[in-house]
């Protein structure tokens, strides 16, 4: 059993559509299209269970960059959730303005980050 992750689909792509692309080349199991929580609307991704991991490999040597609606597809085998890179967060760089030279942030007391204090007021 592979599953795997096709990418830049047209969003107009049913499952019906995407299990024929890939029964082509050999047992699916699972076809799930994402779609939007809110509109329903296909977020131009899915997920293709493949039965055998031999056929999925062909399926991806075979499909990866063809044309599918005007629009190259992108496939490779889904890695699960926890694998992936968090989004998010953002920010960095130093959190306190002002502060002078000397080569050092206002973190570094002695090796040590700063700890955040309770508000004067």
């Amino acid at each position: 059993m592979k599953n795997l992750y096709v990418g830049n689909l047209p969003h107009s792509t049913t499952e019906a559509e995407l299990r024929g692309v890939f029964e082509a080349h050999g047992a699916v199991e699972k076809v799930t299209l994402v779609t939007d929580r809110d509109t329903g609307r296909s977020r131009g991704f899915a997920f293709v269970e493949m039965t055998n991991a031999g056929e999925a490999d062909k399926a991806i040597a075979a499909l990866n960059g063809k044309d599918l609606g005007g629009r190259p597809l992108t496939i490779n085998e889904a890695k699960p959730k926890t694998d992936r890179a968090r989004g998010g967060g953002g920010g960095g760089g130093q959190r306190f303005g002002g502060g002078g030279g000397g080569g050092h942030s206002r973190d570094d007391y002695r090796g040590h980050p700063r700890q955040p204090r309770e508000p004067r007021w």
